[in-house]
């Protein structure tokens, strides 16, 4: 399982790092042709909108993997390590229950976008596609915290590792 979840891990950081980039390359140009050759890139913002949706969505279930949610620890130092587990547990239970709602809403509008056909107003790209994945990757992200319930958390744990 471990190779599995190293494997997806690996996969989505490729995946996020060349969306990433992507936005860099489409940024870059847009800039220099719009105040160099007075020229912007032609549906520059669309393409930028769309892989910044796919990056965030492709990041979500590494933050999730990695347990490096956004907490605000103030009463940590009070509780009690089972009280701690319990909490943690109870966090992971109400994330996979939030973006698995999420995730089958998500795959509802997917459904529509690609009934209706709906595309981008410029390059008249397809939206389903990046709706679909949007749905996906929030689901990956629910079932990484349904198996995080049944893992000890620890301050540094990671299902996969953090550095290379």
């Amino acid at each position: 399982m471990t190779d599995l979840v190293k494997g997806l891990e690996k996969l989505l950081g490729v995946i996020s790092a060349a969306v990433l980039f992507l936005m860099m390359i489409i940024t870059a140009v847009d800039v220099v042709g719009r105040y160099v050759l007075n020229q912007p890139l032609p549906g520059g913002f669309e393409m930028t909108e769309m892989a910044l949706a796919v990056l965030i969505y492709a990041a979500l279930p590494l933050v999730s993997m990695r347990r490096e949610h956004i907490v605000i620890d103030t009463l940590d130092s009070l509780m009690s390590p089972a009280v701690k587990a319990f909490f943690n547990k109870m966090s992971d239970l109400i994330c996979f229950l939030t973006l698995s709602g999420i995730g089958y809403l998500i795959f509802r509008r997917a459904l529509r976008v690609a009934e209706y056909g709906d595309t981008t107003h410029v390059l008249k790209l397809p939206l389903a596609p990046v709706a679909y994945v949007m749905g996906a990757m929030i689901c990956i992200a629910a079932a990484t915290h349904l198996v995080l319930i049944f893992i000890p958390h620890r301050e540094s744990d990671s299902l996969g590792p953090t550095t290379t």
